[in-house]
């Protein structure tokens, strides 16, 4: 009877620990996040870039990384070059049709109202300016920084779930790795 009893409570106590592991684990991402809010002084700090318009420099997919920036210290690039500052904007309302996701695009000219400031961008990969003026109150932030292709896993349900599945594996196959070398250990102590 006994024997039976230990399987069992080995299996609640697994149940445990993997339910605690993911708890502390989804935690550990919302204050990961919240500290990249409030150190990088936006309320998005990460987007993913879902359209091919800054090619080459961003490609769809990329995880871009942004920083609340002083809109009197953003750059701004020559028509033809890349050298200007990239801005994530809010553009539902500024247009007929605008996309609900945020846009991220090449600051091109930038001016300065009784309404504060205004930005001229451009997708890098487009031949045109954009016609509307971003106002500052519609900036995300400044992109700093990315990591190529690894915002795919974020913006399709089923690579999330592939990406959750490889994760899940990889965390049992560790755990089965670690027992059978706990065993051996242990076997080679007797």
């Amino acid at each position: 009877m006994k024997s039976k009893e230990k399987p069992l409570k080995s299996l609640k106590q697994k149940i445990i620990s993997v339910f605690f592991v993911i708890s502390f684990s989804a935690a550990g991402i919302f204050l990961v996040y919240f500290i990249l809010q409030v150190t990088l002084n936006t309320q998005m700090p990460i987007v993913v870039a879902l359209s091919g318009s800054m090619e080459p420099n961003n490609k769809p997919g990329d995880l871009l990384f942004l920083k609340g920036i002083d809109p009197e210290n953003i750059k701004i690039s020559d028509i033809n070059d890349t050298n200007g500052d990239i801005i994530v904007y809010n553009a539902i309302g500024l247009w007929d049709n605008a996309p609900k996701d945020p846009i991220a695009h090449r600051v091109v000219d930038k001016w300065k109202t009784s309404s504060g400031w205004f930005f001229l961008t451009k997708g890098d990969a487009n031949s045109d300016v954009d016609e509307t003026p971003i106002p500052e109150a519609r900036i995300i932030g400044v992109v700093w920084g990315r990591i190529p292709y690894i915002g795919i896993i974020f913006t399709n349900v089923s690579y999330l779930i592939l990406f959750i599945i490889i994760v899940q594996t990889l965390f049992i196959l560790v755990s089965i790795v670690k027992t059978t070398l706990k065993r051996k250990n242990e076997v080679r102590l007797f």
